[in-house]
């Protein structure tokens, strides 16, 4: 059995799902399942990752537009961004629209 989180590709897009909201508090956020009651905790970066993620045609398109606004080296964005996206996944955040699905494949409910 593979793990569908493995499968993760650049050119993937992340949505957030209609049972799912996010509340602003400050610079932080607070993500909340509303069917399984999880929630995450986002502090300023993970917040503003999630952000540019949800508002891009694509993975790779989030990640060079994080890479021009913060200083950091790339492999330690695209590492960081992939954590993000597993660890939202995982607990039904987020869902993953694979290149040519229009689909989220990978939703959790």
């Amino acid at each position: 059995m593979t793990n569908p989180i493995s499968s993760i590709s650049f050119s993937d897009r992340v949505s957030v799902p209609d049972e799912v909201l996010i509340s602003n508090l400050q610079e932080e956020s607070v993500i909340l399942n509303l069917n399984s009651e999880r929630y995450f905790g986002l502090d300023n970066v993970g917040t503003r990752m999630l952000s540019v993620l949800s508002a891009s045609s694509s993975i790779e398109a989030a990640y060079e537009q994080l890479l021009a606004e913060y200083d950091v080296d790339p492999e330690a964005l695209r590492q960081d961004l992939t954590s993000l996206i597993e660890n939202l996944l995982q607990q039904g955040l987020v869902s993953i629209e694979h290149s040519g699905n229009t689909e989220g494949t990978l939703r959790e409910h």
